[in-house]
């Protein structure tokens, strides 16, 4: 039985309010075990045999939009990748200094074609950083995100595809109390 940690797009931002408890709910539903959410977020973890992540996004995807009246993007990982998502640290040689700086990882459906890298890559700006490693997207906002050039939208647009972005704080977390040490 695999432990999966769901990055849900558009929950609890934009008018889109989940509450935890109906949301986890909506897991048991599909028969997932061990269902638990971690901040208000969209985040949820469960637990499943099936191993076939793209069929299970596309499972929980057309569930959620059906109960809950909007599209949901679900961006599955299982448990296990997540310390190396979390720990990851691509700006260290730049000087990046994690108090100072808000490091966000954008969580993808698949790797980014080489084109669409390099045009990520030229969304960078004096405050921002990019960086990919297979379907992270890592951030580096040397701003208040609110007060950068580049957004989640314009990321989106230029990738051509959804992302659900999360703070490296939160990713941690979420690494440390999922994943049980070998």
């Amino acid at each position: 039985m695999a432990c999966y940690i769901a990055f849900l797009r558009a929950i609890n931002v934009g008018g889109h309010i989940v509450k935890m408890e109906p949301l986890r709910s909506l897991f048991e539903a599909l028969g997932f075990e061990r269902v638990a959410t971690f901040i208000a977020s969209g985040n949820v973890i469960f637990e499943s045999p099936r191993e076939d992540t793209a069929a299970l996004e596309a499972q929980i995807e057309a569930h959620l939009e059906r109960s809950l009246g909007f599209k949901v993007g679900t961006f599955l990982r299982v448990a296990t990748e997540m310390p190396s998502i979390a720990e990851h640290q691509p700006f260290l040689a730049a000087g990046f200094d994690a108090e100072a700086h808000a490091l966000w990882i954008g969580f993808l459906k698949a790797p980014l074609e080489p084109q669409v890298q390099q045009r990520l890559m030229g969304l960078g700006t004096p405050d921002d950083d990019f960086h990919v490693r297979g379907r992270e997207l890592y951030w580096w906002c040397r701003t208040r995100v609110s007060d950068s050039k580049v957004s989640g939208a314009l990321i989106e647009k230029t990738l051509g595809m959804p992302a659900t972005f999360r703070n490296v704080t939160t990713v941690r977390k979420l690494a440390a109390k999922y994943v049980v040490p070998g």
